[in-house]
């Protein structure tokens, strides 16, 4: 990554409209905005549809063909977000793979606290499943809030009894709402996206009446055996560096195969700037090798 990459991006990042900690609705129109703003590629295809009763955005791209499937969960900290505001990342992963994505809108905070969205993607999880989609042909991948969803997931299917999918990538994971990880004060300064005043915020929301310290709401506190592999990718330069390599030594605890990939220099979620951000282009990559190798590959 040059300089100027990182500047460039580091500048568009601290000028920009969204602020986590403001008022909820007023955030999700700028977020949806910010992130709808250019069409997707002319090859991608998005349809709306409903897996067991929940609402998803089926993502593929022109001519791909597989019986594999990523399940997919945005980010925007329990209460913004949708899964098309998140589709362009979520297609650059389908085309790099050549794995369609079911994308899950989960239900938000305030209005749906924990257990909300685990319930959601979970019951999304068991669609593709009684749909006969083979848990070795399910991957699951999320960005921050999402990736930290994603766990919460693997842990309740775990509870469940139901079978584990092939693999999950969990990039810039919110892991800990509990906000106890030290980059939450050693990288303020040099996060351009995130602040602690606003995930305090929206933790608050999530969590509700809740212990913000369940293994189901921060899973770096959870005991992750059983779990699935696991590729973790954080950028250094973010408060929630913490919350990512924790989970890393979790797994590892746990006997659970894990890679961690930080990235020096790099913001929160990285990868969705791929088109300007050299890193970012290669963390894409990395993670579609990570799926291919764990999938079951069975072209149509």
């Amino acid at each position: 990554m040059s300089k100027k990459q990182r500047d460039d991006l580091d500048k568009m990042l601290r000028g920009g409209p969204l602020n986590l900690a403001g008022d909820v609705k007023e955030q999700r129109k700028i977020f949806d905005k910010m992130m709808t703003e250019h069409p997707l590629p002319k090859d991608v295809i998005t349809k709306p549809g409903t897996l067991n009763g929940v609402k998803v955005l089926n993502i593929d791209i022109v001519g791909a063909k597989s019986d594999d499937v990523i399940l997919y969960l945005h980010g925007g900290a329990y209460a913004i977000g949708t899964a098309a505001t998140t589709a362009d990342l979520a297609s650059n992963i389908v085309r790099l793979s050549g794995v369609r994505a079911v994308s899950v809108d989960y239900r938000l905070a305030p209005e749906f606290p924990y257990p909300a969205a685990v319930e959601d993607a979970v019951a999304a999880y068991k669609g593709l499943l009684d749909n006969g989609t083979p848990a070795s042909n399910i991957a699951m991948v999320g960005e921050s809030a999402g990736g930290g969803l994603v766990l919460a997931t693997l842990l309740s299917l775990k509870s469940a009894g139901l079978p584990q999918p092939s693999s999950a990538v969990l990039m810039s994971p919110w892991a800990d709402l509990t906000l106890s990880g030290e980059s939450m004060k050693t990288k303020a300064a040099v996060d351009p996206a995130l602040t602690p005043a606003g995930l305090r915020l929206r933790a608050s929301d999530y969590v509700a009446d809740n212990d913000a310290s369940d293994p189901l709401i921060s899973p770096v506190f959870a005991d992750l055996t059983g779990l699935p592999r696991l590729l973790i990718q954080v950028g250094s330069r973010e408060i929630l560096l913490d919350d990512a390599m924790r989970i890393a030594t979790q797994a590892e605890n746990a006997d659970v195969a894990v890679t961690l990939e930080v990235t020096p220099d790099v913001p929160h979620v990285f990868p969705s700037f791929a088109a300007i951000l050299d890193e970012g282009d290669s963390a894409l990559k990395s993670s579609a090798r990570f799926l291919r190798s764990n999938l079951d590959p069975k072209p149509v």
